[in-house]
C-alpha cells in the first residue's frame, strides 16, 4: 500500500544586528516559523557562542526523537486500548565525535517513564515491547543515524 507524502515546512529567518561579523561576536540568534504557526527563538548551544536562553539544534533534535517515542508509545497503546494516564521522559543526547571524526549527535537516551490508568496491567516485558515497537515505529528514529537507547524508567 503507497501512502501519499505529508509536507512539513519550518520557515527561518537570521539578521546581522551587529556592524561586525566576527566570528567570536556575530549573534547567533534566529526565528523558525514552523507550519503550525508556532514561533521560536533559537540560538546555537552555548559550546558555540549561543544564547543560554533559547533553544539550539542539538536540544531540539533530542526533543524531537523524544516527542516522536511518545505519541508513537501512546498510539499502540490506545490502539490496544491500554490507557495511559501520564508519560514522561527525561532525555538525553551527545554531540560527539563520530567515526569519520566529525561532530555528530552520536546517541541519544530516552527514559520514559510511563503510567497507565488504574486497573491496567503492563507487564515488564510487555512494556518493553511496546517500547520497542514504537522506537521501530517512530518517524524520526527511523530517519537518523543517532544511536537511539530507550531505557525505561
Amino acid at each position: 500500500m503507497s501512502r501519499q507524502p505529508s509536507r512539513h515546512d519550518a520557515s527561518l529567518t537570521w539578521s546581522r544586528g551587529t556592524p561586525d561579523f566576527a566570528y567570536d561576536t556575530y549573534d547567533r540568534s534566529h526565528r523558525i516559523v514552523y507550519g503550525s504557526g508556532v514561533t521560536v527563538t533559537a540560538s546555537s548551544a552555548v559550546e558555540f557562542k549561543g544564547d543560554p536562553t533559547k533553544v539550539n539544534p542539538e536540544e531540539s533534535f533530542v526533543g524531537a526523537l523524544s516527542s516522536c517515542h511518545m505519541l508513537t508509545f501512546l498510539a499502540i497503546a490506545a490502539r490496544r486500548r491500554l490507557v495511559v494516564d501520564s508519560y514522561e521522559d527525561a532525555a538525553e543526547g551527545y554531540l560527539e565525535m563520530n567515526a569519520a571524526g566529525r561532530l555528530a549527535m552520536t546517541r541519544v537516551i530516552l527514559r520514559p517513564k510511563v503510567r497507565f490508568a488504574e486497573g491496567v496491567a503492563v507487564s515488564a516485558a510487555a512494556l518493553a515491547e511496546l517500547h520497542r515497537l514504537s522506537h521501530e515505529n517512530c518517524f524520526i528514529a527511523q530517519s537518523v543515524t543517532t544511536d537511539v537507547t530507550v531505557e525505561p524508567a
